[in-house]
C-alpha cells in the first residue's frame, strides 16, 4: 500500500465496504435535480507537454508526491461513489495520466467495480502503455491531437512530438480500444485554418474526432472570447466539404455528434462556450491531491484526501460529497458579467 492506516482503520473501511455491498445505493443529486452519474479522476498534476491552452512553458510547481493520492486512496473514493451513489462512468485524467507510475494498477483496481472506465491522454507513451491497460480493463481513450503540422504541433505543445501521438493512435486501435475518440481544441487563428483536414483525418483513420471550444482554463490567462470559433462555424466549416446530418441530442454526454451523409463515420463538438451543456451535467471530479470539485470551473473545493488521512469513515466522507454536491451551480457563466476564473489551469484540476 501506498499509505499506512492501520489495523483499526483498515477494519472500519471493511465494515464500510461491507455495508455499502448490503445497500443498494442512492442516486446523488445537486440543487436542480441532475443525477451525478460520472466522475473524473486526476491521478496527477504533471505532464510531459506543455500546451499553451493549459500550462505556461515554465514556472509550474508541481505537487509533492506525498500529496498525491495514492492507488489505494482512490481507490476507495472510486468505491464510495459506485456502490453508494450508483455513479456508471470514471475517467482517469491529468496532467498526463500515462506519466504516472504502474497506471495499470489503478486500472486494475477501478475496473474490478464494473464501471465504464475511460481515460483522456496526450497519446506520446501510448505505444508503450495501450495493450497493458487495455488488459487491465480501461475500455476507452480519447487521444489529444490539435493539429496535424509538425511545427504547430511544436509551437501548441512546446514538444516535438507528433509522430509519437499519431503513433499512439494506431496504438490504441491495435490494443482494440473501440472508438478511439481524438480531441482537439479549436483556437481562432492558432488551428481554425486545420477543422476539415482534421475530420478528414477522422474519416481515413476510422476514429471520431471531437473538436473542443476554447475554454478560459489556460494557465497563462490569455484567453478571450474572440479566439472561441463556436460549435455552429466548425460544423458549417466540415459540412461545406462533407455533409452532415446530427444525430439525437447527446443528454449528459458533453458533444453533440454528426454522422457523414456518406456513411464514413461520425464527428463531435464540445461546446462549453457558446452552448453550454450545464442544464444536463452529471459530472463531478478529484484533482489528483483529493480535492472535490463539482463543475470544471468551481472556485470551490472540498478536501477529501484530509479527510481519509485524517481517519475519517466512508460514511463520514459521503456525508462531505454529499454537501459538495449540494453546493453545485447551475452553471458556469462564461461570457457573462458574473463569470469568475477558477485560479487553476486545465492540468491542475484535471481535463
Amino acid at each position: 500500500m501506498d499509505q499506512g492506516s492501520g489495523h483499526d482503520a483498515m477494519d472500519q473501511r471493511m465494515g464500510d465496504e461491507l455495508s455499502m455491498e448490503e445497500a443498494p445505493g442512492s442516486d446523488l443529486v445537486d440543487p436542480f435535480g441532475r443525477i451525478i452519474r460520472d466522475l473524473r479522476i486526476s491521478v496527477t498534476d504533471r505532464c510531459n507537454f506543455r500546451c499553451t491552452y493549459c500550462m505556461p512553458a515554465e514556472g509550474m510547481q508541481w505537487l509533492d508526491r506525498s500529496a498525491v493520492m495514492s492507488f489505494e486512496e482512490i481507490e476507495r473514493l472510486a468505491s464510495i461513489f459506485v456502490h453508494r451513489y450508483r455513479v456508471e462512468g470514471i475517467r482517469l485524467t491529468g496532467g498526463e495520466p500515462t506519466v504516472r507510475a504502474h497506471l495499470a494498477v489503478l486500472v486494475r483496481r477501478l475496473a474490478k467495480l464494473g464501471v465504464d472506465l475511460a481515460m483522456t491522454t496526450n497519446g506520446a507513451t501510448l505505444r508503450l502503455l495501450a495493450s497493458e491497460l487495455r488488459d487491465a480493463g480501461l475500455k476507452r481513450v480519447n487521444i489529444s491531437l490539435d493539429t496535424l503540422d509538425p511545427v504547430k504541433f511544436e509551437q501548441m505543445t512546446r514538444r516535438d512530438s507528433l509522430h509519437r501521438v499519431l503513433d499512439g493512435i494506431e496504438a490504441a486501435k491495435a490494443a482494440g480500444f473501440d472508438p478511439v475518440k481524438i480531441n482537439a481544441v479549436i483556437e481562432r487563428g492558432v488551428n481554425d485554418d486545420e477543422i476539415v483536414a482534421l475530420a478528414e483525418f477522422g474519416r481515413t483513420n476510422g476514429v471520431e474526432m471531437r473538436f473542443i471550444e476554447f475554454m478560459p482554463l489556460d494557465a497563462t490567462g490569455h484567453w478571450m472570447s474572440d479566439k472561441v470559433v463556436g460549435q455552429d462555424e466548425i460544423v458549417a466549416a466540415i459540412a461545406a466539404v462533407y455533409p452532415l446530418e446530427q444525430l439525437p441530442a447527446r443528454g449528459a454526454a458533453p458533444a453533440d455528434r454528426w454522422r457523414y451523409l456518406d456513411g464514413v463515420g461520425t464527428v463531435g463538438v464540445i461546446p462549453t462556450v457558446t452552448k453550454p451543456f450545464c442544464g444536463d451535467c452529471d459530472r463531478v471530479r478529484l484533482t489528483a491531491e483529493g480535492q472535490f470539485r463539482t463543475c470544471l470551473f468551481a472556485t470551490d473545493e472540498f478536501d477529501l484526501l484530509a479527510a481519509m488521512r485524517n481517519g475519517e469513515s466512508d460514511d463520514e466522507i459521503a456525508a462531505r460529497i454529499e454537501r459538495a454536491v449540494g453546493t453545485k451551480w447551475a452553471g458556469h457563466q462564461i461570457n457573462q458579467v458574473n463569470f469568475v476564473r477558477p485560479n487553476r489551469s486545465m492540468s491542475q484540476i484535471g481535463g
